[in-house]
């Protein structure tokens, strides 16, 4: 195990991408608070599954493999896909949830169909597309991770300036419109925020599971702490964390992807934060139902004792 993660840090080229993805689920676990907390986890599931048709038109409109102008594909598709879900939303009787659940399928599958196409085109660059369906931080380049890291510098940036102003549209967005805050351009930008976190995140985690790395991390640290600063840090954390057990994993071999490498690492914080979270975590609360319980017997007990004995000095 340690002359494996010596030999990890020992590459360049590995440490540069273990770097990459950590600073990714450092990112994404920031912004993906915030989404939690507007009970808007579906729409990070939306915008993931929308962005492979913007992934496979960049790369049919040019031909080459550039992580930039995939992230610029995704970034219009998901853009796309959450003016259908608004448009579904505001001009028929179906809710949004609804309304996520059948734009992201209906983009999922228009991706896969124009995926399947170039795979079959015989082009010879397409080779490894299929990798962002499921990710392969391995076969990143260091434009790639560069690419990657400035997005994540950006999450954490935008979300400590725009910190105030998150937290109020995401607790209160009524009183947040009555001091006059643009709620709608913060909205929109908390969205544009997410859309470039998935957009990211798609050639380390893939299409598929990269809205994990935005909700699992937030859910857990939910369960450590009632402040949001805390919160933020503690997803951080675990985001980091998953990204970092994800790319370290996939290095082992060729066919081991990073998605679910990645998705099984948060899960498996999750699970502990909800088994082992002080006053939230399900030991915790059984252990406070267990003193209570036996609190409660004792006073019983005491209150017997006492009406006996007053009934027996009469």
């Amino acid at each position: 195990m340690l002359d494996w993660l010596i030999s990890l840090w020992s590459d360049p080229n590995t440490r540069w991408i273990l770097l990459g993805c950590t600073l990714l689920g450092l990112g994404s676990g920031v912004i993906g608070s915030f989404t939690f907390l507007r009970r808007e986890s579906l729409l990070g599931d939306t915008l993931a599954h929308a962005a492979l048709p913007g992934v496979c038109v960049a790369f049919m409109l040019n031909e080459v493999k550039s992580a930039s102008l995939f992230l610029l594909g995704a970034l219009f598709a998901g853009i796309a896909a959450v003016l259908c879900v608004s448009a579904i939303s505001r001009w028929t009787r179906i809710k949004s949830d609804a309304a996520m659940g059948i734009v992201l399928t209906f983009f999922f599958g228009v991706g896969t169909v124009m995926l399947t196409h170039i795979q079959h085109s015989g082009s010879g660059s397409q080779s490894g597309l299929d990798k962002y369906l499921f990710g392969q931080a391995a076969a990143m380049v260091t434009g790639d991770v560069y690419l990657l890291m400035g997005v994540s510098v950006l999450l954490i940036l935008a979300a400590m300036l725009l910190f105030k102003e998150f937290k109020l549209i995401s607790f209160d967005p009524g009183f947040a419109r009555g001091i006059g805050l643009p709620v709608g351009l913060l909205e929109h930008a908390m969205l544009i925020l997410t859309t470039i976190a998935v957009a990211a995140g798609i050639q380390a985690v893939g299409v598929v599971l990269v809205a994990a790395l935005l909700i699992t991390p937030a859910a857990a640290a939910r369960y450590w702490t009632d402040r949001l600063p805390v919160m933020l840090l503690y997803a951080g954390l675990f985001g980091a964390v998953s990204g970092a057990a994800g790319a370290a994993v996939s290095t082992l071999g060729e066919g081991i992807p990073t998605g679910p490498v990645t998705v099984l690492a948060a899960t498996l914080l999750f699970v502990l934060s909800l088994l082992l979270a002080p006053g939230r975590g399900l030991i915790s609360r059984g252990l406070r139902r267990r003193i209570l319980k036996a609190d409660y017997a004792r006073s019983a007990e005491r209150g017997a004792l006492n009406a006996a004995e007053g009934g027996s000095r009469k």
